[in-house]
């Protein structure tokens, strides 16, 4: 595949994700947090549009499902038509705007599990939606954090140079070298056992971003450095410009190429991390998922070798971090 065909796929790839997670509240059929203890680990349920008597359904429909143990389950006789826009529990469309509209679903008393249900019977893929809103939304704000300090620090420091020069360079190298899943573990070792999701969410980000802002600002001292030396900065600075225009108007501009390659890259960096922090039980807390808290049944060998559908939150991520690393690529091209 050809590079800018690559790169169109990527960034498609990249708004379609982000568009679906953005309205996972929507897609979902029901409530990530509902349990159905007697839906234990069922498989992703069959669509049908052809009865057992051959009989085409211009309508998708499903059958009843006869559930006894995650080893005993089978389809009965009776039909649900799958229903769109259908009135189902609240949410909050993007965080913001509540709504009941569900994109689709069917009659009471079926249930109906597109990516099947884990040990609790919650459906799968209402928690993989919900999910990648946490896991997404993590990278984008501690990539905005560590970008928005290396960027503040990096134009001071390569601008200015001198002491201020050696005191951020100094302290970069500290948090380059800092070991942040232990500062992590010290921070939480601090802090209440019964730590909310939001703020156990909340407290991940902020650790990620404020330890992440040393490489950005180090690149972007070199960019500074070697930008206030040029002929029409000087002319700007001897024609009595203030320091914020030469930033705003002449420097800032230059930087722009780095910016966005470390935001690509310390996206899906962040967004990796929390996942891990979550599979290891100290990100986010249930029942809030993650996609790393999701992953996190896995470490059990009967899940892991039995129900593959618990394996669905990889593949979005995998398709995300291939995205940002495509589009990474691409802005780094035409520097080098």
């Amino acid at each position: 595949m050809r590079k800018s065909n690559q790169l169109r796929v990527a960034v498609y790839a990249l708004i379609a994700v982000h568009a679906v997670m953005l309205l996972g509240g929507f897609i979902a059929p029901y409530d990530y947090a509902v349990q159905n203890r007697e839906y234990s680990f069922v498989p992703p349920t069959r669509i049908h549009v052809i009865d057992r008597l051959g009989h085409f359904h211009i309508h998708p429909f499903i059958y009843e499902l006869r559930y006894d143990s995650p080893e005993d389950i089978e389809e009965g006789e009776q039909v649900y038509p799958l229903r769109f826009l259908i009135w189902g529990a609240e949410y909050k469309l993007a965080g913001l705007l509540p709504g009941r509209i569900h994109l689709f679903g069917v009659d009471e008393p079926a249930r109906i599990f597109l990516l099947g249900t884990d040990q609790y019977g919650r459906d799968q893929l209402s928690r993989l939606l919900r999910g990648g809103q946490i896991s997404l939304l993590a990278g984008l704000m501690a990539a905005a954090m560590s970008i928005g300090i290396g960027l503040l620090f990096g134009m001071v420091a390569g601008y200015y140079g001198r002491l201020a020069d050696e005191a951020v360079m100094r302290l970069a190298e500290v948090f380059m070298v800092l070991p942040w899943l232990y500062l992590l573990l010290a921070v939480k070792g601090f802090l209440p056992l019964n730590l909310g999701p939001t703020r156990g969410f909340l407290l991940v980000t902020l650790v990620i971003g404020l330890v992440g802002w040393a490489r950005p600002a180090r690149l972007i001292r070199g960019i500074v450095l070697t930008a206030k030396e040029r002929n029409y900065v000087i002319a700007a600075r001897g024609f009595g410009a203030s320091d914020l225009y030469i930033f705003r108007r002449h420097i800032l501009p230059q930087t722009m190429a780095v910016v966005l390659t470390q935001a690509t890259l310390l996206v899906t960096t962040y967004s990796l991390s929390e996942m891990t922090l979550s599979f290891l039980g100290l990100g986010v807390n249930e029942p809030v998922p993650s996609w790393g808290n999701m992953l996190a049944s896995l470490q059990q060998y009967h899940v892991l070798t039995s129900y593959w559908w618990m394996f669905a939150p990889a593949f979005p991520a995998i398709l995300v971090f291939w995205g940002y690393y495509t589009v990474a690529n691409s802005l780094q091209e035409p520097t080098q």
